[in-house]
């Protein structure tokens, strides 16, 4: 099952610490998982920005509205101990603990009030789910989905309006950036000659040359036609190559994907989609807008 919101994790994980044991949240994750028989699959999804794993973050944002209601006290970090006020909160037999629940306890009333100030964005995909049963991480993790996505769209777009030869240099740029052809210079002589046979050019594939990596680029707008894809490993065939690299500002037919997996010769396809996800990624073509900090208590400096 899909790994629940953090509010229906808040009771379960109060029962679980009932014994007045300190408990290691690595401790109630596995109890978590194993209470809502969590698969592996789950239990390695990750938030949005890709930065820690969800059950992780949503363990953790439980036990900090338990903690900021007094029912759950932290005496360093990673450890969890029910108070008193949290066994009398589990001798009510609550059905569910959420953050209705927790406004009857004052503690809990200034934390409220800050998360009620929050202005939660209005998605138009309905999968995304609520964004008040997401913790920030999530939301902060959804934003940046979004905005990933349009201005993926708009760089799909920048690229179709490219000349053939500033596409070659975006090829170059995005190449070296991610660490192949040794340099611009280098890549930009590999690549900017004429079509030879179904390739247009030769890049390093690490700044010694140890090996090469033949490159097709193509921008365009219509789906790639498998023959030019056939014609590709054929050149890869005729040059004793087993390496090639084919990328387009448009998209690739299954069948081409097919092809790739089935022949002995190595050939990555880059669609526009993809291409766009890259450029971003490696910082072609884009710039940073702002950067925000998320900050955490640094538990270890009030220990010393």
């Amino acid at each position: 099952m899909a790994i629940p919101d953090y509010e229906t994790l808040m009771l379960p994980i109060l029962e679980f610490i009932s014994d007045n044991q300190e408990r290691k949240t690595s401790e109630i994750v596995s109890f978590i998982a194993e209470r809502f028989h969590l698969s592996d699959e789950d239990m390695r999804t990750l938030i949005p920005s890709g930065r820690g794993k969800l059950i992780h973050n949503r363990v953790g944002w439980a036990c900090t509205h338990l903690r900021k209601a007094g029912l759950v006290t932290s005496r360093q970090r990673g450890l969890n101990q029910i108070t008193a006020d949290g066994q009398k909160a589990l001798e009510k037999k609550p059905q569910k603990i959420d953050k209705n629940f927790l406004s009857q306890f004052e503690k809990f009333h200034d934390f409220a009030s800050e998360a009620s100030s929050i202005k939660y964005p209005v998605y138009e995909d309905d999968s995304i789910g609520k964004p008040e049963e997401k913790t920030p991480e999530e939301i902060i993790g959804i934003q940046k989905e979004i905005i990933h996505d349009s201005i993926k769209k708009d760089l799909v777009e920048n690229v179709w309006e490219l000349d053939s030869d500033f596409f070659e240099q975006l090829v170059v740029d995005l190449l070296v950036a991610m660490g192949y052809g040794g340099s611009v210079e280098d890549a930009g002589r590999a690549i900017g000659r004429a079509n030879d046979g179904g390739i247009d050019g030769v890049i390093k594939e690490d700044v010694l040359g140890l090996d090469t990596i033949f490159i097709q680029a193509k921008r365009w707008k219509n789906t790639v036609p498998i023959k030019e894809v056939r014609d590709f490993a054929g050149a890869l065939l005729s040059k004793k190559s087993n390496k090639g690299v084919f990328i387009t500002s448009s998209q690739f037919p299954a069948s081409a994907h097919d092809f790739v997996s089935s022949i002995d010769r190595k050939i990555i396809l880059i669609d526009g989609e993809r291409l766009a996800n890259l450029m971003i990624k490696f910082n072609i073509g884009v710039s940073t807008k702002q950067i925000i900090e998320i900050k955490e208590i640094d538990s270890d400096y009030f220990a010393s």
